[in-house]
């Protein structure tokens, strides 16, 4: 498994596992752990929840996921903004640790930027670390003029991660966010890698630029989209799966090693976007 290195100097999987949308249906329960469980044993111990998705349930199957696994897991959860000031961000986590049934969260972000001052949320990712109750914290939908902003707060220097949207068709990054980030050596997290919506992510995958590359390689086009972000440094991937033979395909993507030929091709199917568009929420 291909590793990113945090500030802290701790190791984490280049791929790991998203989890929105799960925990919605009470009936797919058990699938959606069991998937989580068989994502761990592939080596992706990197799960990625939030106290939005499904109003903490998504957590709760994270918890019932681990069980028994805790020390094998980097757990990645986030707190809503208007939950994020110095008392709210506290309280938050630890409805966040009793939904997870753990003592600790690994990385804990901001899920976007709201009307509480930063300032306050940092002062309470301090506070929490301080505790034990996070071992880092983080943001998530920053873009650069966010970063330098919250960097240059008391605590700022210690921001861990930024979570954003960022695939094939999603490049806007790249013009000023992602080589700022490498520079820092503050990772980025790619949500979405394969879109989210349904047809957005059947337009990117029908994409004839990834569809000939793909068959170059003897891969589906959704392994080559995750190898395009895999091959970056300082990005971590979080697809979410629910069904195992997507489960091992995403794991195989970090097999295939792009060539200059294969990069040129997708560049000419994906242009980067003449103007940096602004970034999405979820």
């Amino acid at each position: 498994m291909k590793s990113v290195v945090l500030l802290s100097g701790r190791q984490v999987p280049a791929l790991g596992q998203g989890t929105w949308n799960m925990g919605e249906d009470p009936t797919y329960r058990a699938h959606e752990v069991a998937a989580l469980q068989l994502g761990m044993d592939q080596g992706m111990t990197l799960i990625d929840t939030a106290e939005m998705y499904a109003d903490g349930g998504s957590e709760e199957v994270v918890g019932e996921a681990i069980a028994g696994r805790r020390d094998e897991a980097f757990l990645v959860s986030k707190v809503y903004p208007h939950n994020a000031s110095r008392a709210g961000v506290v309280a938050a986590c630890e409805r966040s640790l009793k939904r997870l049934k753990v003592e600790q969260i690994d990385l804990y972000l901001l899920h976007w930027r709201g009307s509480v001052p930063l300032e306050e949320t940092l002062a309470g990712f301090m506070a929490l670390q301080q505790a034990g109750k996070i071992g880092a914290y983080g943001v998530s939908n920053f873009d650069l003029a966010d970063m330098r902003e919250a960097r240059a707060l008391p605590g700022g220097g210690a921001i861990a991660v930024n979570q954003v949207l960022y695939n094939l068709a999603k490049r806007g990054i790249e013009w000023d966010l992602l080589p700022w980030s490498q520079q820092q050596q503050v990772p980025l997290m790619a949500y979405s890698p394969l879109e989210s919506n349904p047809l957005e992510q059947r337009a990117m995958l029908d994409n004839r630029s990834l569809q000939t590359v793909a068959r170059r390689h003897g891969a589906t086009p959704a392994q080559i989209a995750l190898a395009w972000l895999l091959r970056q440094d300082g990005v971590i991937v979080i697809p979410k799966a629910a069904n195992p033979d997507h489960i091992r395909q995403n794991r195989a993507a970090l097999d295939y090693e792009l060539s200059a030929e294969d990069l040129a091709e997708l560049d000419q199917g994906y242009p980067l976007p003449r103007r940096h568009s602004p970034l999405a929420m979820r």
